[in-house]
């Protein structure tokens, strides 16, 4: 999946497939999560958030099924 840099201290990068709804997520430590039955409004959301941390934290880590894939 290809993956947008985006501006944040713990994130480097966010990508999304919108046909399976996956939200990719590349952390500072390397670690790659993927978060399923993600809509589009709230992949669009995330990348508009003024902070990308907090936006994941609140509104995706705890709303989401997600796995570790890298």
């Amino acid at each position: 999946m290809d993956r947008e840099n985006v501006a944040s201290s713990n994130i480097i990068s966010i990508g999304y497939d919108e046909p399976s709804q996956t939200l990719e997520v590349e952390f500072a430590d390397g670690a790659v999560y993927q978060y399923y039955n993600v809509g589009q409004n709230t992949f669009d959301e995330f990348m508009r958030a003024p902070s990308k941390g907090q936006f994941l934290a609140y509104q995706i880590k705890n709303a989401f099924p997600y796995s570790r894939v890298g």
